[in-house]
C-alpha cells in the first residue's frame, strides 16, 4: 500500500505550521475538517483554485503536520492532526479556528 509522509508529532514546528495557516484557501480546508467532515477525500472539497494548485495545498498542510492524509482505494482521504497540535502547541488550533470563522463572518456580512 502506498503511504504519504508525515511528521512526527514532536517534529512538527510552529513556525511551518503558522506559515501553512496564512494561506485563506488552506485555513478553509482546514476549518472545513474541524467542522467535522474528518476522513474527506481531496475531491469534496469546493476550493476557489485548479486541481493542481489545491494538491499543492493539501501537500503543505500535510508536510506542516496541520493534516494527515492516507489512501483509500484511488483516493487520498484527510484528517485534521488536532491532538498532535494541541499536545504540540496548546490553544494554537482552537485560535486560529475561531478567527478563521470570524473572518469568514465578517467578509459574508460586509
Amino acid at each position: 500500500m502506498r503511504t504519504l509522509a508525515h511528521p512526527e508529532p514532536e517534529e512538527i514546528e510552529l513556525d511551518t505550521v503558522l506559515s501553512a495557516l496564512a494561506d485563506p484557501v488552506r485555513r478553509r480546508i482546514v476549518r472545513q475538517l474541524a467542522d467535522g467532515h474528518d476522513d474527506q477525500a481531496c475531491i469534496a472539497f469546493e476550493l476557489p483554485v485548479s486541481k493542481s494548485t489545491s494538491t499543492h495545498h493539501f501537500r503543505v498542510l500535510r508536510e506542516a503536520g496541520v493534516i494527515e492524509q492516507r489512501y483509500r482505494g484511488t483516493s487520498i482521504l484527510n484528517g485534521l492532526r488536532d491532538a498532535d497540535l494541541e499536545a504540540r502547541f496548546p490553544g494554537l488550533l482552537p485560535s486560529i479556528l475561531q478567527a478563521a470563522r470570524s473572518e469568514t463572518s465578517a467578509s459574508s456580512s460586509a
